[in-house]
């Protein structure tokens, strides 16, 4: 690929910033030599201002989302693109987020370019467990857990049951609940079915990712380990 197109792909600027770029003198090789617009070089041996590049096509990351931000490249106010390099969101194939997490929900966030893993991620044949954390505006009444479990929950304005889910009480007012599906607010929704309401709620794993020690408002790139490990739930 021209280097040109790559760079413009990346999201580094249009056409005619990567041409001023190079221009500049600031597109060079691994060793340091001056790269132009019409050559064709290895993406690993591509430096931008000393840098390497931003992973290619395929990007996968992992983004510890605060409360505030809302899942969304169009909705006013915070957006988690924000929390990203600007140039994220202009890349193409365009990067977007794996299902959503609400503006007031925290937690771990996937993003990809990759509309195949998107769409294998969030399959409803896939089934990924994803992990909530919940802090309630009332104490557990003590049969929630069987409530969930049992696979006939209907929630309001729905047609289907929902699948079995896991709770497991952390204190009177706070819990973990595991599901292996992903309905509109769904936490919220199953805590108001059974008479409770949600004040906080923060999601720490999808399927075998867990937030581990990445700090809130912070991402990562994931490698095709992580990526593996994703669909190698405990």
């Amino acid at each position: 690929m021209k280097l040109l197109r790559m760079l413009a792909n990346l999201g580094y600027g249009s056409r005619r910033d990567v041409t001023a770029m190079v221009r500049e003198g600031r597109v060079t090789d691994a060793a340091g030599e001056l790269l132009y617009i019409d050559d064709a070089p290895a993406y690993a041996d591509v430096r931008i201002d000393g840098e390497p590049l931003d992973p290619p096509a395929g990007l996968v990351l992992m983004l510890h989302k605060p409360t505030g931000y809302t899942c969304s490249t169009k909705d006013r106010g915070r957006l988690v693109y924000d929390l990203l390099p600007p140039r994220f969101a202009r890349r193409s194939p365009q990067l977007s987020t794996v299902g959503r997490l609400d503006r007031d929900t925290s937690g771990l966030l996937l993003l990809t370019d990759d509309g195949a893993l998107l769409h294998r991620i969030i399959s409803p044949k896939a089934r990924l467990p994803k992990v909530y954390e919940a802090t309630l505006a009332q104490p557990l009444r003590g049969d929630e857990a069987t409530i969930f479990a049992d696979g006939t929950l209907m929630l309001e304005s729905e047609k289907t049951p929902l699948l079995p889910a896991q709770l497991d009480v952390l204190s009177p007012t706070r819990a973990r609940l595991t599901l292996h599906e992903g309905r509109y607010h769904q936490v919220r929704r199953m805590f108001a079915a059974v008479g409770n309401h949600v004040e906080a709620l923060h999601r720490s794993r999808v399927g075998g990712l867990d937030l581990g020690a990445l700090a809130e408002g912070r991402w990562r790139a994931l490698d095709a380990a992580d990526v593996e490990r994703l669909f190698d739930a405990p």
